[in-house]
């Protein structure tokens, strides 16, 4: 029969009541197992078969047992000379629901569940499921949702087996209903409000939740808030006690603050300490804290930043530079010693490039300006990686230097890049206002296979236009950044349908082009090219195409209106009686003296042009994409060459500038001159060079490339048939004059004046670029408040011309609204949403503007 020598349940020892001598155990015996195995047991159990074992060993192997975790009962006897072990097993998990959490996502909670040992098919401990439960209602009450509850379940399942289930009660969050500071002297309750990240609610909370209280954006607040007053010489300033109280409903939050401002403090002296390296005279051109200032705790801190920096481009990366303040309390000054420990001199073992799936690393080596062996430099390091950035290859760049292991004076460099869209390769569908549908099969790649090549092959239709093109481009054509590329292109071209004047244009040629840096940050540009243009007008094209009025074909001769009435008679008469008859030769001579002035009439409809294009091009943006700091300008002169069909020049100004004006606010300043002519045989700039504005990269809320001079509609001769064949078909028309004035008398196409361009382009922008709400990732999207300004003027308009002016200041146009652009991959994906502040009165207005994917 079995003697139990002790029985233990929930880790407690008990007392043995029987069969308590010791005896030598001839075999162990573990009954009740199910699904951990004996071997667990053995490996857990300090008895041994052949040891002798009393009570004390008895109750060691009991709660050693118990230790594992997977039993929720233990028994052991004695059946002879055998250790008996009877468990019962803890049950498992079979399922796990989790329902009513909105703010924290499933897939969170479970995996913070399965850290903590409570996943399907492990085994069951309620301590942990309550434990869970209790830190989850702790993290709802840090995000200030004090109604918030947590509730478990646990459902027995045959077969040992359990279904958890965790009800969540999210309930609402506390808003903040009063954020007061208390013993503020120098400062008013408006001024320090500003600095709180919380806010009572205002009628953007809803968007930015601003009022919703939480632990870590308070201490954030009173972080600034010490700041604050310690930027402003409070060198004595301390937050004594802070009370956030909730009310009784639990959906309001109170806030208060109690301070000690203190005196305000003057730096009295400024002195180095240590050992600076570089030349003391250097180190203090750096110092932004002077004698005699207030005290600031910013320009400490940023002036031990700039020290560290300067000695980093040295080599020193691992300097440290500790601003450490001395207060006089009783001349209320401030002494600050610089404390510079620059370490040894580091130097690059290697560099390293992650993340870059597609971009060879060839193509990133030689962005580099910081060389492997040599000494680092922490802005040779930062100007690398702005180049990479800088190329558009990629979303974003980190990089990070590590110690080499073993070694005190080197480092690893190690580039972190996410690669994006750079282009597109396949088919193309796309649609943007203006040029409708477009389609077509391309290639166009920036970095081609990886290699940083610019290739593109296009063949492409839309409403106004066929493209076929092929261009490549070689950034790196020498080591030292030389490029050089080329193109060919045919182009078929209907502007009638983009809102300009009717004609269309057959265009191809080709192109060589070099550039060549000058410095990191700007290079120069040469491009020659030649040029083969066909010109297509109708009977309708505007009169600055073909002069106008027009004759028509088959008019011969003149009529007076008088003779209009004895004419029609005469005709009538000859009709009836099926008879031919040409009055013409009795109507005057054919007088057709015209002097004939539009473009086509004097340089004709088909030229060959060669031009040269030198240009300019300096950047320090951040970005390649959606950049968000820095400035770029781009000048540009093109000089159709002498010894073509036409002479002209054409000169293009481009510049933006970004400057941030909060943590999430970043301003953007963009403006657009131009300014082309003729010269030498050719008097005036080519039509189909004019400049246009409107619409996106111009003017938005103005239809794409209406703004500006306006073209003449066509005028047609009036007429009168003054010869008919037997048969009644009219075979001659006569012109008609009027009998007062001796003029012709002309009728217009009735087309409305369409939009013709001029040879001077004003534009310019400001926006403000923020962050889209609700959307984690904004690398690939930007979105912006904006004010566009501009016009197209011409500097020989005509007699008949509307919209037409000069420059001048009172005709610019200017729109304000928001935009939205977003990289895909068929390219960016851009809207407007604007209104015309002031308008010219024969501009066309558009609220809504957008454009997905990009033509060749």
């Amino acid at each position: 029969m079995k003697n139990f020598l002790k029985a233990a349940s929930l880790g407690l020892a008990l007392p043995i009541t029987a069969y308590a001598q010791s005896f030598v155990v001839n075999d162990i015996r573990v009954e009740g197992l199910q699904r951990v195995s004996a071997g667990t047991v053995f490996a857990a159990l300090p008895v041994r078969v052949g040891d002798q074992v009393e009570s004390v060993e008895i109750q060691s192997a009991t709660r050693a047992l118990f230790r594992t975790g997977y039993f929720q009962d233990i028994q052991i006897g004695r059946e002879n000379g055998v250790l008996v072990i009877t468990v019962r097993e803890r049950p498992a998990i079979s399922k796990i629901e989790i329902t009513g959490n909105k703010a924290i996502k499933t897939e969170d909670l479970l995996k913070g569940m399965n850290d903590n040992g409570l996943a399907e098919g492990q085994i069951f401990k309620r301590a942990t499921l309550e434990g869970l439960a209790q830190e989850l209602q702790r993290q709802y009450v840090a995000q200030g949702r004090y109604g918030a509850s947590v509730k478990t379940e646990v459902k027995e399942l045959p077969r040992n087996q359990v279904e958890l289930k965790v009800v969540v009660d999210e309930g609402s969050v506390a808003a903040i209903k009063h954020i007061n500071v208390v013993g503020n002297q120098a400062f008013s309750d408006d001024e320090l409000g500003e600095i709180f990240e919380l806010q009572t609610t205002g009628w953007l909370s809803w968007l930015n939740s601003d009022d919703k209280y939480s632990r870590e954006k308070l201490t954030g607040d009173l972080e600034r808030l010490e700041s604050y007053y310690l930027d402003r010489g409070y060198l004595e300033f301390k937050i004594d006690s802070t009370q956030v109280s909730l009310s009784p409903d639990k959906k309001s939050v109170f806030i208060t603050v109690n301070i000690t401002e203190g005196d305000v403090y003057t730096v009295s002296d400024v002195e180095l300490a240590g050992d600076p390296v570089v030349s003391e005279e250097e180190i203090r051109r750096l110092l932004l804290v002077r004698k005699g200032q207030t005290f600031s705790q910013v320009l400490m801190t940023t002036t031990s930043d700039y020290i560290t920096k300067r000695l980093g481009n040295e080599g020193y990366t691992f300097a440290e530079v500790n601003g450490m303040p001395e207060a006089n309390e009783e001349d209320k000054t401030v002494k600050v010693t610089f404390f510079i420990d620059p370490g040894k001199r580091a130097y690059v073992r290697r560099i390293n490039f992650r993340g870059n799936t597609r971009t060879s690393d060839d193509v990133l080596r030689r962005e580099m300006r910081q060389m492997e062996s040599a000494s680092a430099s922490s802005a040779r390091i930062e100007q690398s990686k702005v180049r990479l950035e800088r190329l558009g290859y990629f979303k974003e760049v980190q990089v990070e230097t590590t110690e080499v292991p073993g070694t005190s004076d080197q480092i690893d460099v190690e580039y972190t890049v996410e690669e994006q869209p750079s282009g597109s390769i396949g088919g193309t569908v796309g649609y943007a206002q203006g040029s409708g549908l477009v389609l077509g099969a391309n290639v166009q790649e920036n970095n081609w296979l990886g290699t940083g090549k610019s290739v593109g092959f296009a063949v492409n239709t839309s409403r106004y236009q066929t493209v076929v093109n092929f261009s490549y481009t070689d950034p790196y054509f020498t080591p030292d950044g030389v490029s050089r590329g080329f193109n060919v292109f045919y182009q078929e071209r209907d502007y009638s349908e983009i809102n300009l004047s009717s004609y269309n244009t057959t265009t191809y040629g080709a192109g060589l082009s070099f550039g060549y840096p000058i410095s990191e940050i700007s290079r120069i540009g040469l491009n020659v090219g030649f040029n083969h243009l066909e010109l297509s007008t109708g009977s309708s094209s505007v009169q600055e195409i073909i002069a106008s009025p027009r004759p028509i074909s088959g008019v011969t001769g003149e009529v007076d209106l008088g003779d209009l009435t004895t004419i029609s008679e005469e005709l009538a008469a000859a009709v009836e009686a099926g008879e031919a008859l040409d009055l013409s030769s009795e109507l005057g001579p054919n007088l057709l003296n015209m002097n004939y002035d539009g473009f086509v009439d004097l340089y004709g409809d088909a030229f060959d042009t060669w031009s040269l294009t030198t240009s300019y091009a300096r950047s320090t943006l951040n970005r390649g994409i959606l950049a968000t700091r820095g400035a770029s300008q781009q000048a540009s002169m093109e000089i159709a060459l002498p010894g073509g069909d036409l002479e002209y020049y054409k000169f293009i100004y481009t510049a933006q500038y970004f400057r941030p004006l909060t943590k999430d606010f970043t301003l953007r300043l963009r403006t657009r001159l131009g300014y082309a002519d003729g010269y030498g045989d050719t008097d005036v700039l080519p039509f189909f060079e004019n400049f246009y504005g409107g619409g996106f990269g111009s003017v938005r809320g103005f239809e794409r490339n209406t703004l500006g001079p306006r073209s003449t509609p066509a005028e047609f001769y009036d007429y009168v048939s003054c010869a008919v064949d037997a048969e009644g078909s009219v075979t001659k028309r006569c012109y008609v004059l009027n009998t007062d004035t001796g003029e012709l008398v002309t009728e217009s196409s009735g087309r409305r004046p369409d939009p013709f361009g001029g040879n001077i382009l004003v534009e310019g922008s400001a926006e403000v670029i923020f962050p889209i709400p609700f959307v984690k990732d904004q690398r690939s999207m930007q979105s912006a408040f904006f004010i566009d300004a501009g016009n197209v003027f011409s500097s020989s308009c005509g007699a008949t011309q509307l919209n037409c002016y000069d420059i001048d200041v009172d005709y610019l146009n200017v729109s304000a609204g928001i935009g939205l652009t977003w990289i895909t991959g068929f390219g960016p994906l851009t809207f407007s949403l604007s209104k015309a502040l002031r308008e010219n009165e024969d501009d066309d207005v558009e609220v809504f503007q957008f454009s997905l994917g990009n033509s060749f």
